[in-house]
């Protein structure tokens, strides 16, 4: 694994917040962070040299690492506040645990692809981030026995919302979910309003990988 920050690395890092910023991102503790964490840490070694263009590219397992204005647009629609309890649907590299995190959040990841939650949790430990937890699981069972959960966050197309990740969310928190069929997905924001009443918000059209069942041990 390569955990060497050049100022190369930093100066293309300080091109691509600027970007995101130019396409709507407000947040300015997001894209601090965004800006401090190397995101060429979560890629293989072939990819280091396009790794701070804002795009997605293959982490293996058919998975991807979201491009980073998809990052920032879900991070900032989740409102992150300092010990927010935060349920991550989809681990994959751990970038977007890490950005969670470091924005504060005691974070707990699920991944269903064992080669990949082996990785993310050997990179998460590497990078002395404490307040990860990660999980080889099912996302669509989340995580019942810590609930209910401030947020949660889900890195992949859902055909339509879990029932069972709702009641896992305390009242008064937030879900954000891509929704929709495979080829677009739109964003969503649930927020629980009561034990049984939720709200919905409707974003823009993302593209996801599909949100699937199931432990896939590799």
């Amino acid at each position: 694994m390569n955990l060497k920050d050049t100022y190369r690395h930093k100066g293309l890092r300080r091109k691509l917040i600027a970007s995101i910023r130019e396409k709507g991102i407000t947040d300015e503790r997001i894209l601090q962070v965004m800006e401090t964490l190397p995101r060429h840490f979560f890629l293989d070694k072939a990819f280091e040299e396009l790794a701070y263009e804002d795009r997605a590219f293959p982490i293996g397992n058919e998975q991807t690492i979201s491009q980073p204005f998809t990052v920032a647009y879900q991070t900032q629609l989740l409102n992150v506040k300092k010990r927010d309890k935060i349920l991550e649907i989809g681990t994959g590299s751990g970038y977007q645990a890490v950005v969670l995190a470091m924005l504060g959040g005691r974070v707990h990841s699920l991944e269903r692809q064992e080669s990949l939650y082996h990785r993310a949790k050997k990179m998460i430990e590497l990078l002395q981030i404490n307040n990860i937890r990660v999980y080889l699981r099912d996302g669509f069972r989340g995580l019942p026995e810590l609930a209910p959960f401030d947020k949660i966050l889900v890195t992949a197309g859902a055909s339509d919302v879990p029932e069972n990740l709702k009641e896992q969310l305390a009242v008064g928190g937030l879900m954000v979910i891509p929704v929709g069929p495979r080829e677009v997905q739109k964003m969503l924001r649930i927020t629980k309003v009561s034990e049984k009443k939720y709200e919905t918000e409707t974003f823009g059209n993302f593209r996801f990988v599909p949100f699937l069942k199931g432990i896939n041990r590799s």
